[in-house]
């Protein structure tokens, strides 16, 4: 790609978005996938993977404040939190705010992602990569939760869509293993894609993870580079009133943190498990 091409999403077919290519910084095929950072006047730096736009510069702190917050704040305790995927450092980034969370895993099947990453969109990461409490494990994430003998409170599954790589973190198998590792009043999450254009995704989601899970649902944010409406998160636990906390109790919880955020507040938090009424007739006829 030479300046100022224009680089086009591949993910839907019959429409999609491009964005203009101000420089390429990074291209290559790792051994799982086909990976390019580029600059973009509009939303700084961008990866993509296998065609398919990943992160953003401007963006990414929607996503990642909410696939991170709203379970921690909801959980109130965790300790330990295993994140699977999650290669540009965001996720590990908001994680590691928490000062009451003792240990991080995360599971990344790419160690190349992790590498271009650190050089190419270290804001994504800013720091977390050397918290003393963080572990690096390079393995496929549905192997780890089936095959580790630790437990943890909070999973945040921070999978690319289900093609390619990203597939088996939509399975059954991994479901259970993510049961299997969860210690009692854990929560469970993950990004389940943009509802009103991935539909089928929040259905098989929401069948396959009821086997192993007592109160299994969805919230939900908007995120601009996800375009299409809304992007819908998997909610999954044992204990449906960790999903009905007081506008109260979540203030509470976020000022003794001292976290700040730009997205995320109590609010948001409460109002992001309201789903449109075509999520919840398409879930309940399943």
């Amino acid at each position: 790609m030479s300046q100022h091409d224009k680089w086009h999403e591949t993910l839907h077919d019959g429409f999609g978005q491009y964005f203009t290519v101000d420089k390429e910084l990074y291209r290559d095929k790792t051994e799982h996938q086909d990976l390019v950072i580029f600059e973009n006047s509009a939303f700084g730096r961008v990866m993509a993977l296998d065609g398919v736009v990943q992160t953003t510069e401007r963006d990414e702190f929607i996503y990642h404040e909410m696939l991170t917050h709203v379970p921690l704040f909801a959980h109130g305790e965790a300790r330990s939190v295993l994140i699977i995927g999650g290669g540009d450092g965001g996720m590990l980034r908001e994680v590691a705010r928490h000062p009451g969370v003792e240990r991080i895993t995360m599971v990344e099947i790419d160690a190349g992602v992790v590498t271009f990453c650190r050089e190419y969109l270290p804001n994504h990461s800013a720091g977390a990569y050397d918290d003393p409490r963080f572990t690096l494990v390079i393995d496929d994430g549905v192997n780890f939760v089936n095959q580790t003998d630790q437990k943890f409170d909070v999973i945040i599954s921070d999978c690319t869509d289900p093609i390619g790589p990203g597939e088996s973190l939509f399975t059954s198998d991994f479901y259970e293993g993510c049961q299997r590792c969860l210690n009692e009043g854990g929560i469970f999450v993950a990004q389940n894609g943009v509802c009103f254009l991935q539909q089928e995704e929040a259905i098989n989601s929401h069948r396959r993870l009821r086997p192993y899970f007592s109160d299994v649902s969805f919230y939900q944010a908007a995120v601009p580079t996800y375009y299409g409406g809304i992007m819908t998160f998997a909610w999954a636990s044992n204990d449906e009133s960790l999903r009905t906390l007081t506008h109260e109790t979540l203030t509470q919880r976020i000022n003794e943190s001292g976290i700040t955020c730009r997205y995320y507040t109590p609010a948001i938090h409460q109002g992001s498990f309201a789903l449109p009424q075509y999520l919840l007739d398409a879930l309940a006829a399943e």
